[in-house]
């Protein structure tokens, strides 16, 4: 990619994300955008910021979190970074296995019922 620039359009059309979404990370600080007068560019960096950005996101991490993360880098570097996401991981993954423990759960208590009712049903 070089030093291209993504205009506003391009970068919502590349990421699959509203305006709004976009106008909000600028706002909280998540990206910051060249600007032009009233256009926004969007350089390799926020390019590589964003894939981060919906990355975080999958994974279930708060938009604070994952600004706090960014500005690690900025602040103390790659390795502070790395170290601090493996933080955020280790923590996320106990509550999404929890989450899946759960799920699992439910999923058993519905098929029970499910299979209650359709022998109810005929």
């Amino acid at each position: 990619m070089g030093g291209q620039r993504l205009s506003f359009k391009e970068m919502c059309a590349r990421f699959d994300v509203t305006p709004r979404t976009l106008r909000y990370y600028e706002y909280i600080e998540l990206l910051r955008p060249e600007k032009e007068g009233r256009a926004r560019f969007y350089t390799p960096r926020e390019v590589a910021r964003m894939t981060l950005i919906l990355r975080g996101r999958r994974w279930g991490f708060s938009l604070e979190e994952i600004r706090q993360w960014l500005e690690i880098y900025e602040e103390q570097g790659t390795k502070a970074q790395m170290q601090t996401f493996v933080d955020y991981a280790d923590r996320q993954l106990v509550e999404l296995e929890k989450q899946c423990r759960e799920l699992a759960e439910t999923i058993e208590d519905l098929k029970t019922f499910r299979a209650e009712a359709a022998k109810a049903a005929s």
